[in-house]
């Protein structure tokens, strides 16, 4: 009898392995997307760097596509025109050729002024290699695109190369005639300031004093 049940059980038992040799295969199957997830979860160093240097690209891009968009419209329509009123007698379009720095200040140093925003635009790119900060990212592209902005003017309009004269055609009572160049620059050094104050620097980090 004993005999017999061992012939009965032995078909059963020879079964029993296959389902233990399976149970390893399923048991991996959901291990293949956790190793997965394991590769995808290790992020690039470099990948916040070039996120700063992409907003500090952007902003400086559009600064200076701005800057030189409306310089163009400005020599075209308003050049050797009567001023246009803005805002009353307040703000005006009035187009003007500045030899000399931001706001009109300068005109005898036009050369002296094209090396320092050539300098300035050295600068900032070197800079950028460290720039881990967003605010800065954007003070950064702000001054980058006026300065470039304005070079630009220094190198390509008459009277010739490093003299070129700069248009400025936004006229303020009181104040002095200037464009989005020259705008662009101070905002972007106001917001430097700011920074400054704050404790924040380029790389990110923030210091208390």
């Amino acid at each position: 009898m004993s005999e017999a049940e061992r012939t009965i059980e032995t078909p059963e038992d020879s079964s029993r392995p296959e389902k233990d040799e399976t149970a390893p295969e399923q048991a991996a199957g959901p291990a293949e997307p956790a190793g997965e997830a394991g590769d995808g979860a290790g992020t690039d160093p470099v990948a916040p760097r070039r996120r700063r240097i992409g907003v500090l690209a952007g902003v400086a891009g559009f600064a200076f596509v701005l800057d030189l968009l409306t310089k163009i419209a400005a020599v075209e329509w308003l050049e050797h025109q009567r001023s246009i009123e803005v805002i009353g007698d307040w703000v005006r379009f009035s187009v003007i050729r500045n030899g000399g720095a931001a706001f009109g200040f300068g005109e005898a140093l036009t050369v002296f002024l094209t090396a320092v925003a050539a300098t300035v635009v050295v600068v900032i790119i070197r800079l950028a290699r460290k720039l881990y900060s967003t605010p800065w990212a954007i003070a950064l592209g702000m001054l980058l695109g006026g300065a470039f902005g304005n070079l630009t003017d220094r190198l390509f309009r008459a009277p010739g190369v490093f003299e070129g004269h700069v248009v400025d055609f936004i006229s303020v009572q009181h104040f002095s005639v200037f464009n989005l160049a020259d705008s662009a620059i101070v905002c972007g050094g106001i917001l430097i300031v700011i920074l400054s104050f704050r404790g924040l620097d380029p790389d990110g980090t923030v210091h208390k004093d």
